[in-house]
């Protein structure tokens, strides 16, 4: 039996203590080695040609070189696996999604007070971070992110719809918040109403929302509990909490459920398709983009149960083919489909796509 190589890791942070307690949490798993850190971009940039690693633990904020800057320079001239390591804050939520526009496969929370203590609380999450975006596809960058006070750069062409009682349901996980700002970006005005479950953290949903709304033609949200479902809207569970959509007469409405984790989430997507599946059924449509582990597969399966068409990202065009990938095993998807078509299959499935 061959026994794997260890997974090449170099920390990039400006505080020598994070450095110290990220090396060591990544170093207690025997199949993580950390090659090298550097307390700032220009260090790295050096350390890299020399060491080679497989995934880069990267910080926002460093001294001579903003860590977005580095990150742009790294995806366009040596894409590399790279998962952030950015604050709890409003601001650090607004770079964290940028960064993940420039090809960061996912980001761990640091937090503001306590750090060691508090990444040692993220321990867990930090190696299986790393791990996945060992085996993740991060492609070149042909362009710059869109800036995130600015709209899409360029006019985009969306395929007409009519306006029906549809509903569609989006899950989506590590890497997904591009994927959705793909989608959404294609689909048009009228469309029908759509309701999402992202993983993020609690104090990241505002910040996301206000950017999905700006490249989208659709009017994007956070949801409120009992605010009703209307089309040519998207909605988004609020921080750390649950959205499920419930039945009142002819018309949906959202839930905010604030109940306990699913699937180790808090928003859960199976949360959000299992209401999906009990209250809208033949009359919604499913789709799990690209994401680690396997939430949603479930509630996917149930969704295409009660008749709903069902669709997942494919592997070539997943960052992660986690959760698409366990609701194929299932049997819970009817297509496969690359993320450039999502939309268009979405509309067609809702039935009045073109």
């Amino acid at each position: 039996m061959t026994l794997q190589a260890p997974i090449r890791v170099l920390v990039v942070d400006d505080s020598a203590v994070v450095r110290q307690i990220l090396t060591e949490i990544l170093s207690r798993d025997i199949g993580i080695e950390v090659v090298g850190a550097a307390s700032d971009p220009l260090i790295a940039r050096d350390k890299i040609k020399q060491l080679n690693p497989d995934v880069i633990t990267l910080d926002v904020e460093m001294p001579r070189m903003d860590g977005l800057a580095f990150l742009e320079n790294l995806m366009r001239l040596r894409p590399t696996p790279v998962v952030m390591i950015s604050s709890l804050t409003e601001r650090g939520a607004d770079t964290t999604l940028q960064a993940l526009a420039l090809g960061a496969v996912d980001f761990v929370s640091k937090p503001k007070l306590d750090v060691a203590r508090g990444l040692e609380g993220y321990a867990e999450e930090i190696v299986a971070k790393v791990k996945i975006a060992a085996k993740a596809r991060v492609q070149a960058l042909t362009r710059s992110a869109p800036k995130q006070t600015l709209g899409p750069a360029a006019p985009v062409t969306r395929p007409a719809f009519r306006t029906t009682d549809r509903l569609i349901a989006i899950g989506a996980s590590a890497g997904g918040t591009e994927a959705l700002r793909v989608v959404l970006e294609m689909m048009p005005a009228d469309a029908p109403a759509v309701v999402l479950t992202q993983h993020l953290p609690a104090s990241f949903s505002t910040a996301f929302a206000e950017r999905l709304d700006r490249h989208s033609a659709m009017s994007v949200r956070e949801a409120t509990d009992g605010e009703a479902i209307l089309p040519g809207h998207a909605y988004l569970p609020p921080g750390g909490k649950h959205l499920r959509i419930i039945r009142d007469g002819a018309r949906w409405r959202c839930r905010i459920d604030d109940g306990d984790p699913v699937n180790r989430h808090k928003p859960a997507v199976d949360v959000l398709f299992r209401s999906v599946a009990q209250n809208a059924a033949g009359n919604a449509v499913g789709a799990i983009l690209t994401g680690m582990g396997d939430d949603g597969a479930r509630g996917l399966l149930e969704m295409r149960e009660a008749g709903a068409p069902t669709l997942v990202q494919d592997e070539a065009t997943s960052v992660v083919w986690g959760m698409p990938g366990a609701a194929f095993k299932l049997g819970a998807a009817q297509e496969v489909v690359p993320l450039e078509r999502v939309a268009e299959r979405l509309l067609a499935l809702s039935g009045q796509g073109k």
